[in-house]
């Protein structure tokens, strides 16, 4: 796979998006920023959420579960995803009314309403750090994979990559927010899916198998089980384990977070924020399905290649992508991965700075001109940004994974005493 070719599809790609920034930062002003005015197509919401749901590290490892043996084994997964269903129930039926009765710009209001100042901050202060830690992981573990193949032969550096990745990021989003957002995590969600759907083809036509005797096979190669009912609760893969997780997770990681929940609030109403999220749940179902149908033909073309299984799984995916199937599959391997990476990082950087400026600096509060707000919103962005840069750096330098994943498990047990304020206050 030739390095030029890639960089220049990578160029083609995000002067795509700046298009996009271009046309939708026109007469941006702070409330674009923060909530797109409130003019978003609930259509285009729930098609950009699949993308932010399914970040660049999703892209990489779901599948390389399927046939790995353990935890989300063969189908195992879609358990969870049904899990998600009841989750994003509660989130439409319970959650959304709430956001939208006090008009919220970000979730956390409610806790002010609810509880006072004290929980206010702590709830926003919270999202920060998990947020800060969890995009920063993503696109670390994005970053190592793309590094070697797309900028390391002109020479560059890993932390330049990293920089030039941020920099992207913040170009076309410093302007028009979550509205260029909405727009741009649609394109991506469409690429990622596409690049998805285009792998399967190409491994089942080498394969010589159909669309049609796909499942057939990924069944005869002990792949296809859905339901795991037997061993208690002691096994990872248990169902009622698995769908009372996946509620949760979806309550916690969505309902819950500034990041998912922002798109959601630029809906025009209601009514269209919550039927947003009915297509988004039906969408996110046939997407993972997509993935572990990928899994599994990736596993089954391996065996039959005699292609030996990385010892980390999730490196399945791109050493087939990227050394056993053509140039042109290798390119939509690295476009894909950056789809779905920056999907989550895009929404991820102005969802920081919305609750940043929101529920640090009060400017829904304080008497501030829009030039004023203007201003500093863009430096709060720039600071995010560098921020992002510096810790991606710190998990580079540190190069452990026992020490970046415990920083990332603990990351996420800021979501309990979240879950805890927003059901007591419910």
């Amino acid at each position: 796979m030739s390095p030029g070719i890639l960089l220049i599809t990578i160029i083609v790609y995000f002067s795509l998006l700046y298009i996009i920034s271009y046309i939708t930062g026109k007469g941006a002003d702070t409330q674009t920023f923060f909530t797109a005015k409130k003019q978003s197509s609930w259509i285009l919401v729930a098609i950009g959420m699949i993308g932010a749901s399914l970040s660049g590290v999703t892209f990489i490892s779901i599948p390389g579960v399927v046939g790995a043996g353990g935890a989300n084994q063969a189908f195992a997964y879609m358990q969870m995803v049904f899990g998600y269903l009841l989750g994003y129930l509660v989130i439409a039926l319970v959650l959304m009314p709430i956001y939208y009765k006090y008009r919220l710009t970000t979730i956390y209001g409610y806790l002010r309403n609810r509880f006072g100042f004290v929980s206010y901050k702590m709830g926003a202060f919270y999202f920060i750090i998990s947020r800060v830690i969890g995009a920063s992981f993503r696109l670390y573990l994005v970053a190592i994979v793309l590094h070697p193949f797309v900028l390391a032969p002109f020479g560059i550096s890993f932390e330049f990559t990293v920089l030039i990745t941020l920099i992207l990021i913040w170009v076309y989003t410093f302007k028009g927010g979550i509205k260029t957002i909405v727009w741009t995590d649609t394109i991506q969600t469409i690429t990622m899916l596409a690049a998805v759907g285009l792998t399967i083809y190409t491994i089942a036509s080498a394969l010589d198998l159909s669309v049609f005797n796909l499942g057939q096979r990924i069944k005869q190669e002990g792949l296809g089980r859905l339901f795991f009912f037997e061993n208690g609760w002691e096994d990872p893969n248990n169902f009622f384990k698995q769908f009372l997780s996946g509620a949760l997770i979806a309550i916690v990681m969505t309902g819950l977070d500034q990041d998912m929940m922002q798109k959601n609030l630029t809906c025009r109403n209601l009514r269209d924020a919550q039927k947003n999220i009915y297509l988004f749940s039906i969408v996110l179902v046939f997407a993972n399905v997509l993935f572990l149908s990928l899994g599994a033909i990736l596993y089954i073309f391996a065996w039959t290649e005699g292609i030996e299984i990385p010892a980390k799984t999730d490196q399945l995916f791109p050493l087939i992508a990227l050394n056993h199937l053509s140039p042109t599959i290798g390119i939509v391997f690295v476009v894909g991965l950056i789809a779905a990476a920056y999907s989550s990082a895009d929404s991820a950087l102005t969802s920081l700075t919305t609750s940043f400026c929101i529920d640090f600096l009060g400017f829904e509060e304080k008497p501030m001109s829009e030039s004023s707000k203007k201003s500093v919103k863009l430096k709060v962005h720039i600071g995010f940004t560098v921020l992002l840069f510096m810790v991606i750096i710190i998990f580079n330098i540190l190069n452990n994974d026992a020490v970046i994943n415990g920083l990332f498990k603990a990351a996420g047990y800021t979501y309990g005493p979240l879950l805890g304020l927003f059901g007591f206050g419910i």
